[in-house]
């Protein structure tokens, strides 16, 4: 699925088997991951489309947390698989345990 703003043509990929699924974000939270989630207005300095990027971020936390899907992806911390909830605030990384 295209993530783009991080990197020029930047994608995430979605891994099933049968109605099991995970989606592999890749630098969706450049930086520290879970600041990313808790602040996705914040624009990373390596961002090459830091508009772009948040507006990405938005819609990718958005359906995370309205599909209840899994998220594996770098620069959470180990072992960088979890869920993305909506809370009052914004969103939030809950780590699978």
């Amino acid at each position: 699925m295209p993530t783009p703003g991080h990197a020029p043509g930047h994608t995430s990929f979605t891994i099933a088997s049968g109605a099991d699924h995970i989606i592999h974000q890749v630098d969706v939270t450049a930086g520290m991951g879970t600041l990313f989630v808790q602040n996705p207005g914040w624009h990373f300095l390596f961002d090459v489309d830091g508009q772009l990027a948040e507006q990405t971020r938005r819609k990718f936390y958005e359906m995370a947390a309205a599909d209840q899907v899994r998220i594996q992806g770098f620069h959470f911390p180990f072992t960088a698989v979890g869920n993305i909830e909506k809370n009052s605030n914004g969103y939030h990384w809950v780590p699978t345990a």
